[in-house]
């Protein structure tokens, strides 16, 4: 797997989040970083009409947000600084993403989250709902992790819907890329209604675990390998509260079934995932393009 990065960035706490996790995640696969800042469009409306001196200045200022930016970057890190121009933030992080080919798109959280905790903020909405490469989501005070830390640990939450294969396949390549360990979490305990007699619960649970399993060593090299555990409590909620969390790790969950092919949409069980989790959340597409397919 082939790992470039892009980090939005602006000039929040939020945005030093996205950049040093996306520093982090570059110098423990070796890739490069791409820093890039969204400013409006060209075409801007009567409100704020276009103005040579104004472009000029709003041009000076963001190249020292990014290079305020860019302060904490580790020196063994290949990153480059970007200004880019766009309707919305989101909208230019995905033509950057196409631009430098790259694999990961990373956010912030929205103001006033938690610390070590998610809350989605309108840019990352907008990637969640239009992002045709796996979506890196930086919970509140990420940029206070040591660089050093590193990835430690790739957990992947695998589910029995459509979109497991490239789920799987996106975890153990990154664990391959990052040298981190790969943990399989098994959900489907909690997955099942309310009304599932609890004996046929254990039953689907150790079966899935077992699946995934398979599944997973079918796909992994024979130097690699990995951990199952079977998600346990009485939500979703419950149980990721119940699993340890290294700070070095990533959690990866897939996009949901009703999402179109090559495009995210963040499901139920994601996004009650993300109400709890401590780490960094990736979000991945159903279905990946072929090479040479148009996305």
């Amino acid at each position: 797997m082939s790992v470039s990065i892009v980090a939005g960035y602006t000039a929040t706490e939020a945005g030093e989040d996205a950049v040093a996790l996306g520093a982090r995640l570059a110098a423990a696969s070796g890739s490069e970083l791409d820093v890039v800042i969204v400013l409006p469009a060209d075409d801007r409306s009567v409100i704020t009409p276009p103005d040579a001196s104004y472009d000029r200045y709003l041009r000076g200022l963001a190249d020292s947000w990014l290079e305020s930016a860019t302060a904490h970057i580790p020196h063994t890190v290949a990153y480059r600084t970007n200004v880019r121009f766009a309707d919305s933030f989101a909208e230019g992080l995905l033509a950057a993403a196409d631009e430098f080919g790259a694999s990961h798109i990373v956010v912030g959280a929205a103001n006033g989250g938690i610390r070590g905790r998610h809350r989605l903020g309108s840019v990352a909405t907008e990637l969640l709902h239009s992002s045709h490469v796996p979506v890196v989501l930086a919970p509140e005070g990420s940029r206070r992790i040591d660089p050093a830390t590193g990835v430690t640990r790739i957990t992947a939450a695998i589910g029995t819907r459509p979109g497991a294969d490239a789920l799987l396949e996106e975890a153990t390549s990154l664990a391959a890329a990052t040298g981190a360990e790969l943990r399989l979490l098994s959900l489907v305990t909690v997955d099942l209604p309310p009304t599932v007699d609890t004996g046929i619960i254990r039953v689907a649970g150790a079966a899935h675990a077992d699946q995934v399993l398979a599944q997973a060593r079918a796909g992994l090299s024979d130097q690699s390998d990995a951990e199952v555990v079977v998600g346990r409590g009485e939500s979703i909620e419950d149980a990721v509260q119940h699993l340890s969390w290294e700070p070095g790790e990533l959690a990866i969950v897939g996009s949901s079934r009703l999402a179109q092919p090559r495009r995210l949409f963040l499901g139920s069980t994601a996004a009650k995932m993300l109400h709890e989790l401590p780490v960094p959340m990736i979000v991945v597409p159903r279905t990946r393009a072929s090479k040479g397919e148009t996305r």
